[in-house]
């Protein structure tokens, strides 16, 4: 569980959002909306920890693993296809790495010896040996072909750079999944499938997305962000919507009503001050 305590962000004078308190459920997946610029990017950096909150804390259980959707997409051009995805799980890409430096040795001391057990008793707890089976298996299910796997990423087209990084927040089934406008660029199958699988994911899920239709399949809770606050509504972008605008409804009507009830303590006021001067 992800939870955010009295977090304030301002940028000088200007405060983005004001002592927000949300508990982020397992199983459940947050749809944050909001105007242009009203700070549901820089949310979601505070809540991995990108961004430094100006007063409050996010914390989370000492275990659970958060994995964020990056959003360069030429920040990994030197690396494979493979390990870019695999890379989603930091721990287990330095395991691998750290393991082949040791065994690439040509003195392995048994120090050296040591240290790769090690290693080797972590790598199967992470469920390394199945890595780039379940790497492959979320690639070709965004439609990057096989052949492509072990290719750079500087020799992929743009739409498929894509795909691979949102494979690598995918990948290694973390316990807190954070998203910002997941489907740009993708196709239609693409945003098909990543739908059922955030349906079917059992962990936390928060996504920042313009797509109603998206956030409509997917989304268990709207998390709004609107004049500095951030409150969270159950039911998806439909029923937040259909809320939203009774509420507003509501709100005119009590207004229209205090308006009239004012005006009839206008007119009251006028015309008793109109007696006392006749009299």
């Amino acid at each position: 569980m992800l939870t955010a305590t009295g977090v304030t962000v301002r940028f000088g004078k200007r405060t983005l959002f004001e002592d927000v308190n949300i508990k982020f459920n397992k199983e459940c997946c947050y749809g944050i909306i909001g105007a242009n610029g009203a700070g549901k990017s820089t949310f979601l950096k505070v809540l991995s920890g990108e961004i430094e909150a100006s007063k409050g804390e996010v914390s989370k259980e000492k275990n659970e693993r958060i994995s964020v959707l990056k959003q360069d997409h030429f920040a990994f051009e030197q690396y494979t296809v493979m390990d870019t995805v695999i890379m989603g799980n930091s721990e287990l890409y330095q395991i691998m790495k750290e393991k082949d430096e040791i065994y690439a040795k040509p003195d392995f001391s048994e120090a050296d010896g040591m240290r790769a057990a090690k290693l080797e008793e972590k790598f199967s707890e992470l469920d390394g040996w199945n890595a780039e089976a379940d790497a492959a298996v979320l690639l070709n299910d965004l439609g990057v072909e096989a052949d492509k796997h072990y290719k750079l990423m500087s020799e992929l087209e743009a739409k498929e750079k894509v795909k691979v990084l949102l494979a690598q927040a995918l990948f290694g089934n973390p316990d807190i999944l954070l998203l910002d406008e997941p489907t740009n660029d993708l196709d239609l199958k693409s945003i098909n499938w990543l739908e059922e699988f955030l349906i079917n994911f059992e962990n936390t899920v928060i996504v920042v997305s313009h797509d109603r239709y998206f956030l409509n399949k997917v989304c268990t809770h709207i998390a709004d962000v609107d004049f500095g606050k951030i409150k969270v509504y159950p039911g998806n972008y439909d029923f937040w919507y259909e809320s939203s605008q009774l509420a507003l409804k509501k709100k005119k009507s009590k207004n229209y009503k205090n308006l009239l009830l004012d005006l009839v303590r206008m007119l009251r006021n006028q015309s008793k001050q109109h007696l006392v001067r006749n009299h």
